[in-house]
């Protein structure tokens, strides 16, 4: 399971700024523990798990999921991917 966490800015793109790999059977209280402590006032901050192998492949997931429809972008921080097509 990969957790990717990140914000949405102004322009309306997912800027993802942490990436995670946990064991499949993680406690649901450890992943939420490192939601929370991302969060901040703005309420721009965004997280999404994912049952895949790979960063590439959660990074396309949340992209198809959550940016395509509204015609934003996915940019990636973390291994410097941009996902917009």
């Amino acid at each position: 399971m990969i957790l990717l966490m990140g914000r949405w800015n102004s322009g309306g793109n997912l800027i993802i700024e942490s990436s995670d790999d946990f064991p499949d059977q993680r406690a649901e209280e450890d992943v939420d523990a490192l939601v929370d402590e991302q969060d901040d006032s703005d309420c721009m901050a965004w997280a999404a798990t994912f049952s895949v192998g790979s960063h590439k492949t959660a990074c396309q997931e949340a992209y198809e999921t959550y940016v395509k429809d509204a015609g934003g972008r996915l940019i990636d921080e973390v291994w410097g991917i941009l996902v917009d097509e």
